[in-house]
């Protein structure tokens, strides 16, 4: 069975240190509508984050 990951929207932000409480409350009240979300620093300032919304 092939799984597919569409990313729907991605976003920068300023970074936070809380910023990763968000997400994993997200995943976790939105996995069941087969929703996934991201979040990394950006590569080239480490003072913004990518926050990423997939549908899985």
């Amino acid at each position: 069975m092939e799984s597919k990951i569409e990313v729907l929207s991605t976003v920068t932000i300023q970074n936070s240190p809380d910023l990763y409480k968000i997400v994993d409350s997200l995943n976790r009240t939105l996995k069941r509508e087969d929703l996934m979300f991201g979040l990394a620093l950006d590569k080239e300032d480490q003072n913004k984050a990518v926050f990423t919304i997939y549908r899985t």
